[in-house]
């Protein structure tokens, strides 16, 4: 049987082709040319001033916070659904999490329950916007400007989305970006952090290079560590990079077939997504109830299925975390990824969605 995945990387001819390039040119495999090229390209895409890769988009967000300045003791509010990296990082930041419920219409932070956890040690507000949506930006930016706090933005899962036409990520003083495998672009491994602020950027440059203002030069002006990104993963993302256009359309394109082909199924919904703005990272929906029993039975067909990550506070290491999380909870237990490879053709789309649909007709 045929199995379709939910999720492999699309490396092509023209990526395999750069490595072996490289690899034959004597490059020293470390961060250099092809990387300040590669950082380059983000930026532009983006539309900021300043890029910088790093080793993965978990420490693209603990270097955003590390560089802001933040007092140990210092809070940031994190969605309670994303991905646990978000709200590990602030602890690897030397600070502290305040997880916040999330809002079903896009999955994000829910704004009033934010401002209700505002304290006096509050400094940063860590903003997810899940999967390439963000339905509240303008009032977002108004209540950080309200109480003076610092917006990082964990844009992990949208490289190449907007809000009303300007690149998520570059809202806030910082922005993050993944290159994992299931992304829009992957080096496998590796992160980026965006900026229009020159000084943030040279302490970014400062932090992810030992502390040296000069690499090479064994004179350390500050405390730092080796966050640094590789050349042979650069040369893969520019090649992805310069693909970048097809990549996006192909990833709306996709999403569309889904909904539409699944539109009035029952059990069945859609997050609200504004293709103009948004390029999906995964293709996903909410299972109102039965999620794993469908799951199972998608696997029988040969197709996997990927349940949403669980909500943070029920996991070991943020167990005695209290608060209302109703959505954050009902959102985790329902939500599901279906296959969404770039390689992923329109008739194996088809087939996931009738299985959907017959799995559905029987009302199990």
């Amino acid at each position: 049987m045929k199995r379709i995945n939910q999720y492999e990387p699309l490396i092509e001819e023209e990526e395999k082709r750069a490595v072996m390039e490289y690899l034959n040119s004597g490059g020293w495999l470390t961060e250099y040319k092809y990387t300040q090229e590669f950082e380059r390209m983000i930026a532009r895409q983006v539309g900021s001033k300043y890029a910088s890769a790093v080793t993965n988009g978990t420490l693209s967000l603990a270097v955003a916070l590390m560089v802001i300045g933040l007092e140990r003791d210092a809070e940031v509010i994190v969605p309670d659904y994303t991905m646990i990296s978000s709200a590990n990082s602030v602890i690897l930041a030397g600070a502290k999490p305040v997880l916040v419920d999330v809002t079903p219409d896009d999955l994000c932070l829910d704004l009033e329950k934010v401002e209700a956890a505002i304290t006096a040690k509050t400094k940063a507000i860590m903003y997810v916007s899940i999967n390439g949506r963000c339905s509240k930006m303008e009032e977002l930016l108004a209540l950080v400007h309200r109480h003076n706090l610092l917006l990082i933005e964990d844009a992990s899962q949208s490289f190449c989305s907007t809000y009303r036409g300007k690149s998520l990520g570059t809202f806030g003083v910082l922005g993050c970006f993944s290159f994992s495998p299931p992304k829009i672009v992957t080096t496998g491994q590796g992160g980026a952090i965006v900026s229009d602020d020159e000084e943030l950027y040279r302490k970014i440059l400062l932090m992810k290079d030992y502390g040296r203002p000069k690499s090479g030069v064994d004179y350390y002006e500050t405390i730092g560590y080796n966050f640094k990104f590789t050349d042979l993963q650069a040369v893969i993302g520019i090649e992805q990079m310069k693909k970048i256009g097809w990549r996006i359309n192909r990833k709306k394109e996709m999403y569309k077939l889904y909904r539409d082909l699944l539109q009035d199924t029952p059990q069945i919904e859609f997050v609200e997504t504004d293709l103009n703005d948004c390029t999906p990272w995964f293709m996903d929906l909410l299972v109102e109830k039965g999620r794993e029993k469908l799951i199972s039975f998608l696997n029988t067909m040969g197709i996997d299925a990927r349940p949403f990550y669980p909500a943070i506070h029920t996991q070991p290491p943020y167990a005695n975390v209290k608060g209302d999380f109703e959505n954050s909870e009902y959102i985790s237990k329902s939500g599901l990824w279906l296959p969404s490879s770039l390689s992923l053709p329109d008739e194996d789309i088809r087939f996931v969605c009738q299985k959907i649909r017959e799995y559905s007709k029987k009302g199990v």
